[in-house]
């Protein structure tokens, strides 16, 4: 009969064993036995540990099945921020970071750094304390991730316990979890066989498998893991390098890259990432770049960090991927504003690691300049996550009869009138108030503080409004009940009544907030105030030609043009008439031919930076009460350009210009005169 004690030591003994193949297959990259050795192995513990549960410990090979489901992901602080990576996409970028980092540095020695590639998959932290994994969790925010403990227990490549000794008491180990190109492959085999819809990418295999509530989900997917640095320590040390940190990492059983390496200066980064480039479709898994960070430690804490990344390291990406495919046709989507947009439909290629069907063409301009045209062989683009594009059309592949797409008359949602200002890229549907795809930004603008200034109804309610069918145009908002609105989700009875009486509220109002409120484009604050109080009358304004327009100040041709093709549109006028039915009102505006008086008397004046005595808004109401006009853009007819802290652009086209630039106190004085 076999002893407790020889029980005991042959579990100990087995997951020592299977403790080394996981070290020499997930780290060396060097397995010693085959599958079917390494299975019988982890068998027999799993039985000895069901009949001796006594000796089952967290740290077991057979604890990494995954237990029952959590009921959600919980919060984690990392010890030290996890940041972001600045992106250098081409070489003089690279070249750029070191010179820069010498330049910190005071040194124009060249600098060591250590290269290795960027995986394309889910970071993540690991937190062990006296060598025992005690919780992962996902980058998040970089302050704070979810805490995925039970998922990352599930995955071999990461050990339940440090191998060796001298382990800091605590240590945050950040790294990649990714899916290797194999196991994409047979786990999107397996999807499909069991009726499942298959992962686009590995990329996105591995982050969803991180996300399972179940984490026996999560121990069925084939994800490995390589660390790339350290976060927080403590009550321990580590090498001075980053490559010796790694090299640390790797003796502890924590898998590292096999192809990191340390290079010499700018020139050694162009080679490695040449070389890695070259290899990159033969890697057994996906990548986008190469990580450069300087070496030294020493030299990265003097090199610090910016807000959101560090100066140290920065990631070469790879160019964007390409790929040949037919363009079937093209269709005009209307944005949120209005804007109407060319989009490809494609015959379904793979390109960047996903399988597009729809590439944007950004707009007229460009789809003529590019004379795409249905039926044409197009090269399609996809850069990391951005919206995949048609870069160009392969012209000897055109078909006989190609003809080329015009701008639709019309908006294909509404059928009102499509637009385009002299000197935009982008036409627009002139339905704001009418059209279903503008819906929600044009109540939202509605509503605002600076229009109809309606409390309580913020971006959620109005979009739980508009799709349950309650508000299709800001008039129906004034048919809202306290019965209706208590009845919606988050709304109680005393909500409901608040905001039926800001509704209340807001219909006494003024016609400048009113024409602001209509969100007619270009048609700012300054802009309304000129128009009513030059017209004074809403069916006067409605009824002005361009010509009447431009006779307003402020008023060109392009802002005439906005404003006379929205008043053509029976759509808005029928809004217009309903919210007047409805009980808004105003009084006549005082008439434009009143003398301004005061120190900025007839003067124009802009804004820009950030001022110290006072708000925007406030400057804007002392000079405004001065006799001055604020405007948003600087002009050959700007009077004063009124400037404080980080200017901007403005500040530079007003001295192009030759108009008068004015800081805070320069203001001041004007005003106080």
């Amino acid at each position: 009969m076999t002893s407790t004690v020889d029980i005991e030591a042959r579990i100990a003994e087995l997951r020592s064993t299977i403790d080394s193949h996981n070290y020499r297959y997930y780290v060396l990259d060097d397995p010693s036995v085959p599958d079917s050795e390494y299975d019988r192995l982890l068998r027999e513990l799993q039985t000895l540990e069901q009949e001796n549960p006594e000796f089952i410990s967290p740290e077991s090979p057979t604890q990494r099945v995954g237990h029952e489901p959590v009921a959600g992901f919980g919060e984690i602080e990392h010890l030290v921020p996890m940041l972001s990576l600045d992106n250098a996409f081409e070489d003089e970028e690279l070249e750029e970071f070191d010179r820069r980092a010498r330049s910190r540095l005071e040194d124009d020695a060249p600098i060591s750094y250590a290269a290795e590639p960027k995986l394309d998959g889910a970071a993540v932290s690991l937190l062990y304390r006296r060598g025992l994994l005690i919780q992962g969790a996902t980058r998040g925010d970089g302050n704070r991730g979810e805490d995925i403990t039970h998922n990352v227990r599930t995955i071999k490549a990461i050990p339940l316990r440090l191998r060796g000794d001298g382990h800091p008491e605590i240590i945050e180990i950040r790294g990649e979890i990714y899916m290797s190109r194999k196991g994409f492959e047979a786990l999107n085999r397996r999807v499909e066989k069991e009726g499942g819809k298959p992962f686009v990418n590995p990329r996105n295999a591995a982050a969803g498998s991180l996300r399972q509530l179940d984490p026996r989900l999560t121990a069925e997917r084939p994800l490995a893991f390589f660390a790339y640095g350290v976060g927080g320590v403590e009550g321990g040390t580590l090498p001075a390098t980053q490559s010796g940190v790694l090299s640390q990492l790797r003796e502890w059983g924590i898998p590292v890259s096999s192809h990191a390496r340390v290079v010499d200066g700018v020139a050694g980064c162009h080679a490695y990432f040449g070389e890695l480039g070259e290899a990159r479709d033969g890697l057994p898994f996906e990548i986008d770049g190469v990580v450069f960070k300087v070496d030294r430690l020493d030299l990265q804490q003097r090199l610090g960090f910016v807000s959101r990344a560090p100066r140290w390291a920065i990631a070469r990406k790879f160019p964007a991927s390409e790929e040949m495919t037919i363009l079937l046709g093209i269709e005009f989507q209307v944005g949120r504003t209005g804007a109407l947009t060319p989009v490809a439909r494609l015959d379904p290629v793979f390109v960047g690691g996903v399988t597009v069907s729809n590439a944007t063409l950004h707009n007229m301009d460009e789809l003529t300049r590019k004379d795409v045209r249905p039926g044409d062989t197009v090269i399609v683009r996809r850069a990391g996550d951005v919206i995949p594009e048609v870069v160009r059309v392969v012209p000897e592949r055109r078909p006989e009869g190609a003809r080329s797409v015009e701008m639709p008359a019309t908006c294909p949602v509404c059928g009102s009138e499509v637009v385009r200002a002299e000197g935009e890229a982008a036409a627009r549907c002139s339905g704001g108030l009418y059209c279903p795809a503008q819906r929600r930004e044009a109540i939202r603008h509605f509503a605002s503080r600076r229009a109809m200034d309606i409390e309580g109804l913020g971006t959620k309610l109005i979009n739980q409004l508009v799709d349950e069918g309650d508000v299709e145009t800001p008039a129906d908002l004034y048919a809202l009940t306290v019965e209706r609105l208590a009845s919606l989700d988050r709304m109680g009875e005393k909500s409901a009544r608040n905001l039926v009486a800001a509704l209340e509220k807001s219909k006494s109002t003024t016609l400048p907030r009113f024409m602001y409120a209509l969100g007619i484009r270009e048609v700012g604050e300054v802009t309304a105030k000129s128009l009513a109080s030059h017209f004074r009358d809403l069916s006067l304004l409605a009824k002005a030609d361009e010509d009447e327009l431009q006779s307003v100040p402020d008023v060109g041709p392009i802002v005439a043009a906005h404003v006379a093709g929205f008043f053509r549109q029976s759509h808005n006028t029928d809004v217009v008439d309903a919210l007047c039915r409805a009980g808004l009102t105003w009084p006549v505006p005082e008439a434009s031919g009143k003398e301004p008086d005061g120190p900025l008397a007839g003067k124009t004046l802009v804004l820009t930076g950030t001022l110290q005595g006072m708000t925007r808004q406030e400057a804007k109401k002392r000079i405004e009460h001065a006799g001055g006009r604020v405007i948003g853009n600087v002009s050959k007819k700007t009077d004063y350009l009124v400037y404080g802290e980080k200017p901007g652009s403005k500040f530079e086209k007003a001295e192009s210009l030759g108009v008068e630039r004015l800081g805070e106190e320069g203001l001041l004085g004007i005003l106080s005169s």
